[in-house]
């Protein structure tokens, strides 16, 4: 039951965020309309969007490579840095959609979903690869970045896969758009 559970969450860990980063732009109540929202915004968002080009770099998940443990790049510091990349595009869109009051809310809503879900995966990343997963579990930390000096992050070998892993990420850059067309259309004089 618990791992159906799980798997569900898992399957639907997109849907479940979607209703808060929807609230963000068909709010207008209290928005700041400061530009240090924009700016910051755009910066959690590149912030969170090259972590997840770099943890594509070394994953793989879009790209047609085989799949193995990854435990090089962003996964030396950290188990999730593709949920971190995406709680920091969150909290940037709801930025730039002038809500600050409501980015603690996004925040515990992807601390929750992204909670349960690595629950799951976990368990099954376990199953499948036993004892090498085991010692990444008691190496690396969930959420909070172990730093230390690695020469490890990312070597010439995986730089060959920037290009397509920014390409298997652009589709991010689409949850830019609804937060500008809210400016543009919901402010008289736009940005």
């Amino acid at each position: 039951m618990e791992q159906t559970q799980g798997r569900l969450w898992y399957k639907l860990r997109g849907a479940l965020i979607a209703p808060a980063y929807l609230f963000t732009i068909l709010c207008a109540y209290r928005e700041n309309e400061h530009w240090t929202a924009l700016v910051l915004g755009l910066v959690f968002f590149a912030t969170g969007f090259g972590l997840r080009v770099w943890s594509q770099m070394h994953l793989h998940y879009r790209l047609k490579e085989h799949k193995i443990l990854t435990m090089t790049g962003p996964y030396t510091l950290i188990r999730n840095p593709i949920y971190i990349g995406n709680t920091l595009i969150l909290t940037g869109t709801t930025l730039i959609a002038e809500l600050i009051w409501f980015v603690p809310v996004m925040l515990l809503a992807c601390m929750l979903t992204y909670s349960l879900v690595v629950r799951y995966e976990e368990r099954h990343l376990s199953e499948k690869y036993g004892d090498p997963y085991q010692a990444f579990l008691a190496q690396v930390p969930r959420w909070i970045p172990r730093i230390k000096a690695r020469t490890d992050l990312t070597t010439g070998k995986h730089m060959r896969f920037l290009m397509p892993s920014m390409l298997a990420e652009a589709h991010i850059l689409l949850l830019l758009i609804l937060p500008f067309a809210k400016e543009m259309i919901f402010t008289p004089n736009g940005l």
